[in-house]
């Protein structure tokens, strides 16, 4: 095969691979944030609920839970309940949102209780405070920590071909055993590299825009 046969082929994976990290992001990101609160309530069984939830999911590897999400109902109802990719959403916006729930609790948790006085002194409700005061604070706090684990998440999309959906790692693999080539294997490197080198920059330029948050 020739190189612009093997991009195009690649290309067609790396399509598979921006849609799992772009549909895992837009679910766990929000996602993350309403597990923090469940993780800091006042209401002790749920916080005991949601930290053995966090525990559990943060304990167990990406990869068995994709294959529980995936193989575990159909077993129980004798038949596939979610298509491979489905499948691959949810077990990755599970995992990442318990991730970024810890991100979005230590950054909650790091505000001084000041910032809350000052905001209840100015009349504000609670709702206000968090998201005019507290919460772009938390933001420029997190980045750095978040900014990790998206890239983490970018890497960890290759382990969607263990229930073969077909990711530009599995694209690779194929042409591998069907060409007796093995070069496509590494040349995926560079995808990865541009991609994660994108949110690096992207990621940098966030972090310059809340410098005027002094913490």
């Amino acid at each position: 095969m020739g190189f612009t046969d093997v991009t195009l082929r690649l290309l067609g994976g790396f399509e598979t691979t921006c849609m799992i990290f772009v549909l895992t992001l837009l679910i766990a990101l929000p996602a993350g944030l309403l597990i923090s609160f469940g993780s800091m309530s006042s209401f002790a069984p749920l916080r005991l609920l949601v930290k053995t939830l966090v525990w559990i999911i943060r304990g167990v590897p990406l990869m068995l839970q994709i294959f529980i999400v995936f193989y575990v109902p159909g077993f129980i109802c004798g038949s596939p309940v979610f298509a491979r990719f489905t499948a691959v959403i949810i077990a990755f916006a599970i995992n990442y949102a318990c991730y970024f729930s810890e991100i979005y609790r230590g950054g909650i948790e790091s505000i001084a209780k000041g910032q809350y006085e000052a905001g209840q002194v100015l009349g504000l409700t609670k709702s206000q405070i968090f998201f005019k005061v507290i919460l772009l604070q938390v933001v420029k706090r997190i980045i750095p920590p978040m900014a990790n684990e998206i890239i983490t998440l970018v890497k960890d999309t290759a382990l969607a071909r263990v229930i073969m959906v077909v990711e530009i790692i599995k694209v690779a693999e194929e042409m591998m055993s069907s060409h007796a080539i093995i070069w496509p294997l590494f040349y995926t490197g560079a995808f990865y590299l541009l991609f994660v080198g994108v949110l690096t920059l992207l990621f940098g330029f966030a972090e310059k825009k809340m410098s005027y948050f002094k913490v």
